[in-house]
């Protein structure tokens, strides 16, 4: 199974994947102030969407990456450069600002389903940071030369998804007490933001040491 990377990558990817997963940000915004203003039911389908949105993320990356390397192996190399430049900006900018978290419980008619996956997927398709985001991040745990790269992305991607939908999924089912008890505790966050910073600036550095050799 060729696809499969190396059991260190994988074990690092994951758990960079878990700790994206469990930092408040956009996506998980959206879905507690769904289920405070619609339900518990509704979120869910947001996170459904908003999973459906990183699924197309992944085959842009996979399929685009995988031409790049074809072409211009060296431009893969800057490529990769650049993301483990931007993977330090974020850890940067997580310690300066911190995550964010707000939300608010509005009255609003139920959507229906599809309307609540459209709502999730859009938002995750069109949000710039996500695109720039999986651009710079599945890259760091491929190799130019490595024949199966396309494959190796595509099951990083779903693996992405496979980590993260659960997470998401328990943040719905425990809106209220986490919306709660979070804005209360921002210690926790202020944790869980230096962790990020520390986890992203070792992929960062270990990028531009290998890049260098």
């Amino acid at each position: 199974m060729d696809f499969l990377p190396s059991l260190p990558t994988l074990l690092a990817f994951s758990a960079a994947s878990l700790l994206l997963a469990m930092t408040p940000g956009p996506d998980m915004t959206l879905s507690i102030s769904r289920a405070l203003a619609q339900g518990k039911g509704p979120a869910l389908y947001v996170v459904l969407g908003t999973s459906v949105g990183i699924v197309v993320h992944t085959m842009l990356v996979a399929f685009g990456i995988s031409a790049l390397i074809t072409a211009s192996p060296f431009a893969f190399t800057i490529l990769k450069t650049g993301g483990a430049a931007y993977l330090l900006w974020l850890a940067i900018q997580a310690i300066r600002f911190g995550s964010s978290l707000s939300v608010k419980r509005v009255d609003d008619v139920k959507g229906t389903p599809l309307a609540n996956i459209s709502t999730g997927f859009w938002v995750n398709l069109l949000n710039p940071k996500v695109i720039i985001f999986f651009m710079t991040f599945l890259p760091q745990f491929v190799s130019a030369g490595d024949p199966a790269v396309t494959h190796k992305l595509l099951f990083l991607g779903f693996f992405f998804i496979l980590i993260g939908m659960p997470v998401n999924a328990l943040v719905v089912l425990a809106s209220d007490w986490l919306a709660s008890w979070l804005q209360k505790n921002r210690n926790v966050m202020r944790g869980l933001d230096y962790t990020f910073a520390g986890v992203f600036s070792v992929f960062a550095v270990k990028i531009f040491l290998t890049q260098s050799r």
